[in-house]
């Protein structure tokens, strides 16, 4: 007789993407962003126009043939500035939410863990963050270093919005912890070290990866509005927000659809394929359905 094998069994990450594959909206939704990400990264041999430099020969063009989406006050090339604005939010809100999942890891793995007085105070320390005025913080910032760059307004958005996240990953760490294999390492001395980082990290790394395509969703809305409001990005610096800023114009909403329409589109486009990833990997890791 030949010896019988014992067959495998399908890891859950195997099992996870082939319930994501069949969620036709989060696949479309990948498909999007990977095409607007590349075109983005590919913007000095997409387009020839500079995104910066002001032409005082083409100022509010309308669309043609030499500009497909027309020209903003400054002569500027529509597509350029999108394509050069795409990689400035993306780069922008990629950075904020690896830098605001990771501390709220940190943060959330350790409260979660030791619990009693280590958690108390982290735990409070983080509502202190939670209840910060951010949009009043970022408007007197501005208003004392007007000049203040991307990596300014990307350090400051990160210190003042991992709370969500340090709470989200404590509440899991805390379900986590009272499992038998967790209480099994600590019986034959583990360091709390190598247990949160190979034992407990990995058991809810799903729900912290769900939770950081979530967050630059929320930072492309973030950038947006504080760049709209002229508290965000520098203006000398393209980006989707400071696009929308020719928006304040009334005239520029009645007349001149193509300086803000074309990004106000994409934005939401964007904001939306993130929302409908993160949803299509929560309902794919779900194993509770």
């Amino acid at each position: 007789m030949l010896p019988v094998h014992p067959q495998r069994s399908t890891s859950p990450w195997r099992l996870a993407f082939a319930e994501f594959r069949k969620n036709k909206l989060a696949i479309t939704s990948v498909i999007f962003l990977f095409f607007v990400t590349a075109l983005c990264i590919l913007a000095p041999w997409l387009t020839s126009w500079d995104p910066v430099k002001i032409n005082i020969r083409f100022i509010n063009k309308g669309p043609s043939a030499e500009h497909w989406l027309g020209t903003d006050k400054g002569g500027r090339d529509i597509v350029a500035r999108l394509l050069y604005g795409g990689r400035t939010t993306l780069w922008i809100c990629f950075s904020i939410s690896l830098i605001v999942t990771s501390l709220g890891t940190l943060v959330g793995s350790i409260a979660g863990y030791f619990g009693g007085r280590v958690d108390s105070w982290l735990m409070r320390f983080t509502d202190l963050v939670l209840i910060f005025p951010f949009l009043v913080f970022v408007i007197v910032l501005k208003a004392i270093f007007p000049d203040t760059g991307i990596s300014i307004f990307i350090i400051v958005v990160s210190i003042l919005g991992w709370g969500g996240t340090a709470r989200l990953v404590r509440s899991k760490i805390l379900a986590e912890k009272e499992n038998e294999y967790v209480l099994a390492a600590v019986s034959i001395g583990c360091k709390p070290s190598i247990i949160i980082m190979k034992h407990l990290l990995p058991n809810v790394i799903t729900t912290i990866i769900v939770q950081a395509i979530l967050i630059v969703a929320g930072m492309i809305t973030v950038e947006t509005g504080l760049s709209y409001l002229g508290f965000g990005v520098p203006a000398n610096i393209p980006s989707w927000g400071n696009m929308m800023s020719d928006a304040i114009s009334p005239e520029v909403i009645k007349n001149q659809w193509w300086v803000w329409l074309p990004s106000g589109i994409l934005i939401t486009a964007t904001i939306l394929a993130i929302n409908f990833l993160g949803e299509g990997m929560k309902d794919a890791f779900n194993t509770k359905k």
